[in-house]
């Protein structure tokens, strides 16, 4: 499970996030990217020390700056059932529009071939065509 799917999964529920320098952060995930700088709503904030609190309508935190997150187990079922529906998506979806692997790249069969370099066995031992001699 990658924690991206997992944080795609995670938007509008409820998770804490806890920074680097300790601070806490408990809101409503609304956005996430792909280097997991993500934004919250309904945010309540607490201090490393956990004696000063502040609440906001809503944040956005560094993916660099996470420590960890905490998330709802239902979100973990979620994402597992999401995963099993997308590979057997995307088995059928390959399955019926895909090409052989040559047909595809133009090759013929197996091993490298098709790409005229002039590096076949026919051309070992003569003038390189590249380097002009």
């Amino acid at each position: 499970m990658l924690p991206l799917s997992l944080l795609k999964t995670a938007q509008n529920h409820p998770m804490l996030v806890e920074l680097k320098n300790g601070e806490t952060y408990n809101g409503h995930l609304v956005t996430c990217d792909s280097w997991m700088n993500i934004n919250l709503r309904e945010v309540i904030c607490t201090s490393k020390d956990g004696d000063r609190f502040w609440r906001l309508p809503e944040c956005y935190i560094r993916g660099s700056m996470i420590k960890y997150l905490r998330i709802p187990d239902e979100i973990f079922d979620m994402v597992k059932e999401d995963i099993v529906v997308n590979k057997a998506r995307g088995r059928t979806d390959n399955q019926k529009n895909r090409a052989p692997r040559g047909a595809r790249q133009g090759f013929s069969g197996r091993g490298g071939g098709g790409n005229n370099r002039g590096t076949g066995p026919q051309q070992r031992g003569g003038p390189n065509k590249f380097r002009g001699k």
